[in-house]
């Protein structure tokens, strides 16, 4: 590391342990703080300028610029040093035409070799000899709307805040699990999945063909639309909600993380149950794992829309959250307790049916 970057580190590890003091928020141990302020908003930026350009063409399922935007994330992986999970290499290959919703499946009956759609995924193996064999999982979805012709003149659909900044920010947790001195005690999967925007394909596609045992996966944590702060309900600044979040444990360690990293994690009254089921954790949660999605922004402006570009996305608070859900991971992939589901909570019922299940 650079004088310049150790002494930037150093100066926004101090930052971080006063502002949380001045919260009066619990202060961070220096060692956290240091690892946790080495999440850059900067990198976020420039990771997302990418992945949400005209370029990439919308990153539809399937498309070019989604086969683009699979090979820039495996390399961001490949850089931090995870090891390759998938079929090939750091891909979970699935071919579209067998796995797309019906209405999808016309518009390719013609198309050449399997339609070759991909997840992309990368193992930071834990330090502990028997928890090592345990996974917690972070995940986005990478894929948006693609190029929408007649729609305006715009017709590439960007997707920056929905889902690039979740993407983005599972690169960003990666490059900082990996580059700390001391790994985990659990293993940690990151995946980003395609097809979201088709109805959850790729996380149940993983979900259907686990690269890790779905009985030794302790957790998930999805991260979705976390980057754009004006939320339609007013400005939600280091702030952040959780689906589902009285479901399970989960919600407990992210609100505890929150309050050492001067992030405020809630529940909505209404969108956090609504929301459960609408983004890749449903897809572990389903399978009796612990699964949630952490967004800032339920709806925003341009959701959904051309507008949703990288230029709108407010960095700094984005590091935030990133900063609160990395040590919510850390607490989790430490603890040799496994996160369970709120059985006193009757909306878990079929959750907490499908954990006992896979129970030894």
């Amino acid at each position: 590391m650079s004088l310049v970057r150790h002494a930037r580190v150093a100066l926004a590890a101090a930052l971080l342990v006063a502002s949380a003091a001045q919260a009066g928020t619990p202060v961070l141990p220096r060692e956290q703080a240091q690892w946790l302020s080495t999440i850059s908003a900067n990198t976020l930026r420039g990771n997302l300028s990418f992945l949400a350009s005209d370029a990439l063409e919308g990153r539809g399922t399937p498309s070019r610029g989604l086969d683009i935007a699979a090979e820039y994330i495996a390399a961001q992986f490949r850089a931090a040093g995870l090891e390759p999970l998938g079929d090939d290499g750091y891909f979970q290959t699935a071919d579209w035409r067998e796995i797309a919703p019906k209405r999808e499946i016309a518009k390719y009956a013609d198309a050449p070799q399997p339609l070759k759609v991909r997840n992309v995924v990368g193992l930071l193996r834990g330090s502990d000899p028997a928890l090592s064999k345990t996974y917690v999982l972070v995940t986005a979805h990478y894929d948006h709307l693609g190029v929408r012709e007649g729609k305006g003149d715009d017709a590439i659909y960007n997707g920056a805040n929905d889902d690039g900044s979740g993407t983005v920010s599972v690169i960003e947790l990666a490059r900082a699990f990996a580059a700390r001195k001391e790994r985990p005690r659990r293993s940690i999967v990151f995946m980003t999945v395609f097809g979201e925007e088709h109805g959850l394909v790729g996380s149940r596609y993983y979900g259907a063909h686990p690269l890790v045992p779905v009985a030794a996966t302790v957790a998930n944590i999805n991260l979705e639309q976390i980057g754009r702060t004006d939320d339609s309900e007013g400005p939600q600044v280091r702030a952040a909600a959780v689906t589902g979040a009285d479901y399970s444990d989960v919600g407990d360690v992210l609100r505890q993380a929150g309050e050492r990293t001067g992030v405020r994690i809630t529940r909505h009254p209404v969108n956090s149950d609504r929301y459960f089921a609408y983004s890749d954790n449903q897809a572990l949660a389903d399978l009796g794992v612990p699964s949630h999605t952490v967004s800032v922004a339920y709806e925003f402006p341009d959701y959904h829309g051309a507008a949703d570009t990288w230029d709108k996305i407010d960095y700094d608070n984005m590091a935030a959250i990133n900063r609160t859900v990395a040590l919510a991971l850390l607490t989790i992939a430490n603890d040799p307790r496994a996160p369970r589901w709120n059985a006193a909570n009757p909306k878990t019922a079929k959750y907490v049916e499908a954990a006992r299940k896979l129970s030894p």
